[in-house]
């Protein structure tokens, strides 16, 4: 393949809304239009995972909305605090399935690669808010040795990018790791989970649409969005520059208390992700993360909420209700109740 030039024109107006990010509570009472009071019942909860999150986010929330399903999401509370049995703080078993360094290989013909431990927004409910990230950063000399794992396995064909958030990286380094997965004969797709394009679209920039026009992998790019409320005019435009380049966009949310767990939200959020052209792809049972128990809901509740919305889609705007189960060798579906 050509070899991939990156230029720098457009490339840090992503770089400056991640820098200016609120990472203060009062700072993000404010901004929202909420009382002060609530910094208290937030601060503890910060300690072991900070409050981040970038303007472009914060503006889609409804101001003096303490209810509001996107600042549920990122809002710090004293709940978190709270020790609950049946939580851990590694509840996919990850730790067992990590051959090497920043290597994750659970299922047959696909390697997960932790490319950063850095996200542009904490995400309260994340699995992997206690993720040992420290120990698993490539330094650019050892990516040579997730080169070699993949040539030791012929039967890998997919790299999954993840994190932290795999587009947190520079365009360049980006560029550099996709040419030499470019050059294994085995590969076929490279996909990228990210929430990136979301809270912040402008990192949808020409230097990344560059290197994605280049790769002779299929792209795919999974997203994560939980409420139709994410999806704004920038989040639109830029999921169209993806669309225009062939990327295969799918969603995958999880349902959470208070945020998506009525009809009428996952049925908006169907139906928005299906008007700027993403597939509602999976609906995640909440991962039974220590911190977050307060998200969780039960699994028979998730079945007869996805059997009504089942009831008032068409198959293809239904996403699958699934969960990631420690020691099963795929996702595990769980039938709506109809």
């Amino acid at each position: 393949m050509n070899k991939i030039k990156i230029h720098t024109e457009n490339a840090i107006s992503w770089q400056q809304h991640l820098s200016k990010a609120i990472t203060s509570i009062p700072e993000l009472l404010d901004y929202v239009g909420l009382p002060r009071s609530l910094t208290i019942a937030s601060e503890a909860a910060t300690n072991p995972f900070k409050l981040l999150a970038p303007y472009p986010y914060l503006d889609r929330i409804e101001k003096g909305n303490a209810s509001d399903p996107l600042l549920l999401q990122i809002l710090p509370v004293l709940s978190e605090m709270k020790q609950v049995e049946g939580y851990y703080q590694d509840p996919l078993d990850e730790a067992n399935h990590t051959p090497q360094k920043a290597l994750v290989h659970k299922y047959k013909r696909r390697l997960l690669v932790i490319t950063t431990g850095a996200c542009a927004i904490n995400c309260r409910y994340c699995f992997r808010r206690h993720f040992p990230y420290g120990d698993n950063q490539l330094a650019q000399d050892e990516w040579l040795s997730v080169l070699d794992y993949i040539k030791q396995h012929p039967d890998i064909n997919e790299i999954i990018f993840s994190g932290g958030d795999p587009l947190i990286m520079k365009d360049q380094q980006l560029a550099k790791r996709i040419e030499s997965l470019d050059a294994l004969p085995q590969l076929k797709r490279l996909r990228i989970h990210s929430r990136l394009p979301v809270v912040i679209p402008q990192r949808v920039t020409e230097d990344m649409l560059q290197w994605i026009r280049q790769t002779r992998l299929d792209v795919i790019m999974v997203l994560h969005i939980n409420h139709a409320n994410e999806v704004d005019k920038a989040v639109s435009l830029a999921v169209q520059k993806l669309k225009r380049l062939g990327v295969t966009l799918f969603n995958q949310g999880v349902i959470l208390n208070k945020v998506n767990d009525t009809v009428a939200d996952q049925v908006n959020l169907s139906e928005t992700l299906f008007k700027h052209g993403i597939l509602p792809y999976y609906m995640f049972l909440f991962d039974p993360v220590a911190g977050a128990a307060h998200f969780d809901v039960p699994l028979d509740q998730a079945q007869k909420l996805m059997g009504e919305v089942a009831a008032e889609l068409p198959g293809y705007l239904v996403p699958r209700l699934a969960k990631e189960i420690p020691g099963k060798t795929a996702k595990t579906l769980f039938a709506p109740t109809l």
